[in-house]
């Protein structure tokens, strides 16, 4: 075994990327996953598969976290067979999902108690960034936990944003993703907008990234996966709309009036009846074009 041993709970599109960019950092990585389609992509790899996380926990104490939603997360940690149950002293868990930042502070609060560390370290960059080495990382947490982790993130990342306390990590992400989703739609109807008025739409996207109206949907979204119709980012409609849903939530929370965060939230909650979980998420463009 190696001196630099993680274990990666998740290998899907991002777990999978992820693996990628650790084994080509030296890294021997440990991976478990309930899919045999996801376990056999990574043992393609060279990731060490193990059965569950008891295996995974007996050979690392650094434990990556790559899951849909946080009832996921929960069930990994704290549930029966997972992370607090099997865990070695001082293991530091670091998840890269879009979860709720409550419940991130509820797990770092449990797993603390247990002497164990938690950094929510969501991603933005999608499987190629993930694969690259090349995401973006919005990290909540104690600074000694970001400092124990910082040779693997910096493995995985391209630029890591320390936010403080356990659970911001995972509100910035929220934020995030909320603008993504509304940048969605608002170039999506200037593209529908230049075309009725005779543009060329790829024309005006490139002119559109020239100047101060670029975002990255414009710049990367609809070049890559919209605009030739590919529609595979990788990324679906649900985890999307579950985002939105969680940041619309966050609004209200907070007991702030966003209108424009607001219809955009329902924007995509109303896409549900359209447009299948399944579908990627840059679909939601198809209501707008």
């Amino acid at each position: 075994m190696t001196g630099k041993v993680v274990g990666i709970i998740g290998l899907g599109n991002m777990g999978n990327g992820m693996a990628q960019s650790l084994l080509r950092a030296g890294y021997q990585v440990i991976g478990t996953d309930l899919g045999e389609a996801q376990q056999k992509a990574a043992r393609d790899l060279g990731v060490d598969v193990v059965a569950d996380i008891k295996a995974l926990c007996a050979q690392t104490t650094e434990i990556i976290l790559s899951l849909p939603m946080a009832v996921h997360v929960q069930a990994v940690v704290q549930g029966p067979g997972g992370i607090i149950e099997h865990a070695q002293a001082h293991s530091l868990v670091i998840d890269t999902s879009t979860s709720e930042p409550e419940i991130t502070r509820a797990l770092a609060a449990q797993l603390v108690e247990r002497g164990h560390q938690l950094l929510d370290a969501p991603v933005s960059g999608g499987p190629a960034g993930a694969a690259a080495g090349s995401m973006v990382m919005v990290v909540g947490g104690e600074a000694t936990a970001l400092s124990r982790a910082r040779p693997c993130l910096d493995a995985l990342s391209s630029k890591i944003v320390h936010l403080g306390q356990s659970g911001n990590g995972h509100v910035a992400k929220l934020i995030n993703n909320l603008l993504c989703a509304a940048h969605l739609v608002t170039t999506a109807e200037a593209i529908a907008l230049g075309k009725k008025a005779g543009l060329d739409p790829a024309a005006l996207i490139e002119g559109l990234n020239a100047g101060s109206g670029r975002s990255a949907i414009s710049e990367v979204n609809f070049p890559r996966w919209i605009l030739n119709q590919e529609f595979d980012s990788g990324f679906s409609m649900q985890l999307m709309r579950k985002d939105v849903r969680l940041a619309k939530q966050l609004i209200d929370d907070m007991e702030m009036d966003l209108s424009l965060s607001e219809k955009a939230a329902a924007i995509w909650a109303e896409s549900e009846n359209a447009i299948a979980d399944g579908e990627d998420f840059n679909c939601i463009v198809k209501n707008h074009l």
